[in-house]
């Protein structure tokens, strides 16, 4: 576990599940509005039903996404924790030291 509590673990679901071109598409979609199931797979028609349905497994597995069943359709929403612990942890620090660098340069 690190210093903030959070296994190393969920990071790397988080990361592994980012690093796919389609999976990103996804949360795009989900980002946009809630869909059902069926809904995001009509979007990836490119993609067997099966295909969206291992990288929704991903996601979820990340905690990235959530899904709600209502009757028999399955509802999915975009959950952006993980997204903000990863930007906190890694990006807001880098994009930190960055803008102190320039403010000294520009001091200096």
């Amino acid at each position: 576990m690190s210093a903030d509590g959070v296994k190393g673990s969920d990071d790397d679901r988080v990361f592994k599940a980012l690093a796919s071109a389609t999976r990103r598409q996804i949360l795009d979609a989900l980002k946009e509005s809630t869909l059902t199931t069926g809904a995001l797979c009509a979007r990836f028609d490119e993609l067997d039903r099966t295909t969206v349905l291992q990288h929704l497994r991903v996601l979820e597995d990340a905690e990235l996404v959530t899904g709600r069943k209502v009757g028999r359709v399955r509802h999915l929403t975009l959950a952006p924790l993980p997204i903000k612990r990863i930007h906190d942890r890694w990006i807001g620090e880098y994009a930190r030291a960055a803008v102190e660098l320039l403010d000294d340069l520009d001091q200096g």
